[in-house]
């Protein structure tokens, strides 16, 4: 079977209602909390291309005007590409690019832009346009082949497919640096996702405003980074006039492909080994790098430590940072991400700054959706706190 967007990691919480648009991105607690003003100074994304395979993406959204890329969609796997049914991939599309434009959100890479894949999954309701729709391996090899730099895959199947694995590592030899989400089951029963677990694909947690791992967000080997995942705001639905608060680890993987962008066009002659790199290195962490964690990985994304460091070195640029991950450094195969280079167990670290999932706020995996801003709607003010991630801080389970 594919991995089809049927099981869609679409985590949604929320507030309570009330902010009128213009007042989006003042919800947007993670751009001050990664500096996104300082970030765009240095860097904006422009010139950079990421593929985005979704639900669609709908290219007529204020924030989304001129930054959808239909043009660049192969006509075998352009379906209904901007027929978006949900809302989710526009709103991961506004996560990384949108320009904030009529009150929308603002995406952490405004300057990149977005070439959208529309594949199967549960949205599709009709039989005959879900046959017509591209599977995720059509999609990522239309993506290998195309002049995007980064593949966000916000969605996760349980089901193993050995085609969509051939695709993706098809895409690492095309030079392509790919994110996915890493599920939401992590509260629960914590099953392992495709094409997350496959090699060659940078799994992404996803954090609170504190720093502190997410309770729903799935944990093991396969995680590598973390980003910001709680209270996001994304589109409520397919009527694009309600944005909503979104928890899940999709938004997360968004917010860490935007944050690769950022650096790709700061340094146009990098790698994809070397942009991930950067990122690992840079990584907000309370444990050695050496030592990835099955929480958050090798730690939370900080692009603007890249971007502002003049001397940073990003590595060789033919050499796998996640090697023994991925299986190009000891063997290889579906589970190459399983070996044994970490504990099945927190590192100490990880342990020491409250990142387990026992130390989660509390909250289940966003199976509601709460409005949060309705076009129109009278304003409402959310105080945010700037702490940003340099220190992870602790929270005791309740």
């Amino acid at each position: 079977m594919c991995s089809a967007l049927g099981a869609l990691v679409i985590a949604s919480g929320g507030l309570a209602p009330a902010a009128a648009a213009s007042d989006i991105q003042s919800k947007q607690w993670y751009l001050k909390a990664m500096g996104a003003d300082e970030i765009w100074k240095y860097s904006t994304g422009k010139g950079v291309k990421v593929a985005v395979i979704d639900s669609g993406v709908n290219p007529a959204t204020p924030s989304l005007k001129g930054q959808v890329l239909v043009k660049d969609v192969p006509k075998s796997v352009a379906y209904h590409a901007t027929r978006d049914y949900d809302g989710h991939g526009t709103g991961m599309a506004e996560i990384i690019a949108g320009t904030g434009a009529g009150g929308g959100v603002k995406g952490l890479a405004p300057g990149a832009k977005i070439v959208p894949y529309r594949i199967y999954g549960a949205s599709l309701k009709d039989p005959k346009e879900a046959e017509k729709s591209p599977n995720s391996t059509a999609a990522i090899r239309a993506a290998a082949d195309s002049d995007a730099k980064i593949i966000n895959m916000s969605f996760g199947s349980p089901y193993y497919n050995t085609d969509e694995e051939a695709a993706i590592k098809y895409a690492a030899s095309k030079g392509k640096l790919m994110f996915a989400s890493i599920g939401n089951s992590g509260a629960k029963s914590n099953k392992k996702e495709y094409p997350v677990v496959d090699p060659h694909v940078v799994g992404v947690a996803a954090i609170d405003e504190s720093g502190t791992v997410a309770k729903f967000s799935t944990h093991g080997n396969y995680v590598d980074l973390a980003a910001p995942g709680i209270d996001v705001p994304g589109w409520c639905d397919n009527t694009f006039t309600e944005y909503c608060a979104t928890d899940g680890t999709s938004p997360a993987s968004a917010i860490a492909s935007a944050s690769a962008a950022l650096i790709w066009s700061a340094h146009p002659d990098w790698t994809a080994n070397q942009v991930l790199r950067s990122l690992i290195d840079t990584a907000a962490r309370t444990w050695p790098k050496d030592k990835p964690g099955t929480y958050l990985g090798y730690g939370v994304v900080r692009p603007r430590r890249v971007l502002i460091n003049k001397n940073i070195d990003p590595g060789p640029a033919n050499v796998d940072p996640l090697a023994k991950e991925n299986g190009t450094a000891d063997g290889d195969g579906e589970d190459a991400k399983s070996s044994p280079t970490r504990s099945a167990k927190p590192s100490a670290g990880e342990k020491a700054g409250g990142q387990t999932s026992a130390a989660a706020r509390t909250q289940d995996s966003g199976d509601g959706t709460r409005t949060w801003v309705t076009i129109g709607a009278a304003a409402a003010v959310l105080l945010i706190a700037g702490a940003g991630f340099a220190v992870l801080r602790a929270r005791r389970n309740a």
